[in-house]
């Protein structure tokens, strides 16, 4: 090996290092988040915006498999779990819950979660699904090198079904191979009004 490929391998590491350092640091943030949301689901209104966020670049996105989660009630593909005792993936979520606030009866609206992999080995999303038809979530990606991200952007139609007056919660399960988080969850919330 060269001595500038042997830089170029130290300053990749170095990169990868400092990456999951910056996640780390924001996962440390969102421990507290999570307790606050916690918190709230059992002792009040669920009121929990935007809180937390991931310090990551354009280039920790990651976009090799691109795919679109909709609502399936199928038997998935069995999770592909790496062997124990070795280099495991973890899932780090930017945000597990939002309430979109108040919505016209046929508003589309969007949202972005990140979903990061702080662990040693590549997480790989092997299905994921929305607890309704009026929801779809696009993933840029459904294998996570470590250190890197993939973007899920959450679609929720409130004009799919009549639901004016109504208050209603909407879920992605993500099904994937960290052992400690095999079905991580995220929810939204939205109340829709009977005119726009």
């Amino acid at each position: 090996m060269s001595v500038n490929a042997s830089r170029k391998e130290r300053r990749a590491q170095r990169q990868r290092r400092e990456r999951l350092r910056r996640i780390a640091a924001g996962l440390s943030i969102l421990g507290g988040v999570a307790l606050i949301v916690a918190a709230g689901f059992v002792f009040g209104p669920r009121q929990l915006g935007s809180t937390a966020s991931f310090d990551y670049s354009e280039e920790d996105i990651n976009y090799d498999q691109p795919f679109t989660a909709v609502h399936e009630m199928n038997q998935g593909p069995p999770i592909p779990f790496l062997p124990k005792g070795g280099p495991q993936p973890r899932i780090a979520i930017s945000e597990t819950y939002y309430d979109f606030g108040k919505l016209g009866p046929t508003e589309i609206v969007t949202r972005e979660f990140i979903i990061a992999n702080t662990g040693e080995a590549p997480l790989t999303i092997s299905r994921a699904y929305t607890t309704c038809g009026c929801t779809t979530a696009e993933f840029s990606s459904s294998l996570i090198p470590p250190g890197e991200v993939s973007v899920m952007t959450l679609i929720f139609d409130a004009g799919f079904h009549d639901v004016r007056g109504q208050t209603v919660r909407r879920g992605v399960i993500i099904e994937n191979n960290d052992p400690q988080s095999s079905n991580a969850e995220i929810w939204v919330q939205a109340s829709v009004l009977n005119s726009p």
